[in-house]
């Protein structure tokens, strides 16, 4: 497997993995399928997450390898979720809506305390983590991000724009010049899935869908 950390090719100057690269691009395509609200979504950014945690484990990266184990096991409860509640469209996929200003502020809050603990906890073991904070604002806003999407809630876009903020310096600093790449599309595609989701939010449900 040390493979997934050899250097692909250089674009720009900068050094592109394999594991960076095919991690990512994976990851871009799941992110793709949860705009088209395909159930397909999951299975590929548990696929993606399972590369990057190879890839970290051969390295011995362990902070960010246990963070790709999170991932997957959010990819697994969201397909769980979308596979209840496939039919609830008028198209027969999965309904998304707006969510609660009690779910907003609950996610606002998740987000918050969940960045403040994992900072903390790489600040405390800096083996975990490169850059502690910025990291953590990362790796909890994507999971946030993931369960607003399980949940079906259009503020999954709103959330994965701000993990896109970080994403793109933060990935380019570390060296993983891919990742900062695929964020830069992972912005585009977020601006095209938001406006998507937000119009299919305003076409009622079917009636007599299983809830």
């Amino acid at each position: 497997m040390n493979w997934l950390n050899s250097e692909a090719f250089v674009l720009f100057h900068q050094h592109i993995k394999w594991s960076d690269m095919i991690g990512n691009v994976i990851g871009l395509l799941g992110l793709a399928l949860g705009w088209r609200r395909s159930l397909w979504s999951w299975p590929v950014q548990f696929l993606s997450g399972l590369i990057l945690f190879a890839a970290f484990a051969t390295a011995h990266l362990s902070g960010s390898a246990g963070k790709q184990v999170v991932v997957m096991l959010v990819a697994a409860w969201g397909f769980r979720q979308w596979s209840r509640g496939r039919g609830q469209s008028a198209d027969g996929s999965i309904a998304v809506r707006f969510a609660t200003w009690h779910e907003r502020a609950w996610l606002v809050a998740t987000a918050a305390l969940g960045t403040l603990a994992v900072g903390t906890l790489f600040t405390a073991f800096p083996a975990l983590s490169w850059d502690p904070w910025p990291d953590a604002y990362i790796f909890v806003g994507t999971v946030v991000a993931m369960y607003a999407q399980a949940r079906g809630m259009v503020e999954f876009w709103f959330a994965w724009l701000l993990v896109d903020l970080v994403g793109v310096p933060l990935n380019f600093a570390n060296g993983f010049a891919f990742s900062g790449f695929v964020y830069v599309i992972y912005g585009a595609l977020v601006l095209w899935g938001m406006r998507d989701w937000w119009l299919r939010s305003r076409q009622p449900a079917m009636e007599g869908a299983p809830a």
